[in-house]
């Protein structure tokens, strides 16, 4: 997606979803104790690191790591953490990030900070300099059951495929799989 397009789709979609994002942070604020958004350090374009939003669905005291390195990611679930994350509402936050120019659209997941192999890997393969994106390939083929190598072949197949058609095809495709919940883990 470009510059524009992502900008014009993120201000539409903060104006809509404004309501409905304010009634999850007060759900959130009112199940569990801490902070409606969480600020998850992330790595960026050019492996740069930046905060992203969340909605929280972890308890406050959760490590901060990749959900599949938990032996028992619901032991760190707040009481309504497991539906926000089933149903993707904890990424609307996201919007806020694309808005910022800190993400797009489509293109790889941001990493977390400390997922060392994975941001070595996307450095080895020229990654890095793509715009992370708040739903890519990987994403709609596979999500969380996808291995660190699985997934950054999916992303290369991406940077090679990258057009606004190819782009509209992967979040057509999150939209059913959203709506499907399939592929995500706790």
């Amino acid at each position: 997606m470009n510059r524009l397009f992502d900008l014009i789709l993120a201000t539409i979609l903060i104006i809509v979803l404004l309501v409905p994002m304010l009634l999850i942070a007060l759900a959130i604020r009112l199940t569990s104790k801490g902070p409606a958004l969480y600020w998850s350090k992330r790595v960026g374009i050019n492996n740069s690191i930046y905060k992203m939003p969340k909605f929280r669905t972890m308890k406050v005291d959760a490590p901060e790591v990749a959900t599949h390195l938990f032996l028992a990611p619901e032991n760190f679930l707040s009481p309504i953490g497991g539906f926000i994350r089933r149903t993707s509402l904890d990424e609307l936050p996201q919007l806020i990030s694309i808005f910022k120019g800190d993400m797009s659209f489509v293109g790889p997941r941001p990493a977390l900070f400390n997922q060392d192999d994975l941001i070595a890997l996307r450095l080895e393969k020229g990654l890095h300099k793509i715009l992370p994106g708040l739903t890519g390939w990987a994403q709609v083929n596979g999500r969380d059951d996808l291995s660190i190598l699985e997934k950054v072949t999916f992303e290369v197949e991406y940077m090679q495929k990258k057009s606004f058609w190819f782009d509209s095809k992967i979040l057509w495709m999150t939209l059913l799989k959203v709506i499907n919940i399939k592929g995500i883990s706790h």
